[in-house]
């Protein structure tokens, strides 16, 4: 009978780390979340947005984006979130940072700064640009 009870307390922690883990990382939560960056050209002059994307350990290449192009890509936050493309992880993959946590991310690219939009259809957020 101890057995049985043993197998049972095994089983339903599993079950609860397990139920935890799939709604932590569905939240963004915990490393090696899964991102869906989709940037778009939405400069008002018209002009051609050049987009180099690389993080440290990889290069995506470089594109050119005509007027209302949008380019994406998808990329897993590594375990230190020390992944940086135009997603940064203490801003993009924190539930207490201002803008919250997004796992597709849409970027508005604007003269005057680049804009995180909201998928509530509010204000985006917007960033200066890095000097």
């Amino acid at each position: 009978m101890a057995s049985r009870n043993h197998n049972f307390i095994f089983m339903l922690i599993s079950f609860l780390i397990l139920h935890a883990m799939i709604l932590f990382a569905s939240a963004g939560w915990l490393p090696f979340s899964a991102k869906h960056v989709i940037i778009f050209n939405k400069l008002v002059t018209r002009a051609t947005l050049v987009l180099h994307c690389r993080n440290k350990g990889e290069d995506k290449g470089v594109f050119s984006l005509g007027p209302g192009d949008s380019f994406d890509f998808r990329f897993r936050v590594n375990l230190r979130k020390t992944t940086v493309y135009i997603h940064l992880a203490d801003r993009d993959d924190n539930p207490k940072s201002k803008v919250g946590i997004c796992s597709e991310c849409i970027w508005s690219i604007y003269e005057p700064a680049p804009c995180r939009d909201r998928r509530d259809g509010g204000q985006p957020y917007c960033f200066p640009w890095a000097s």
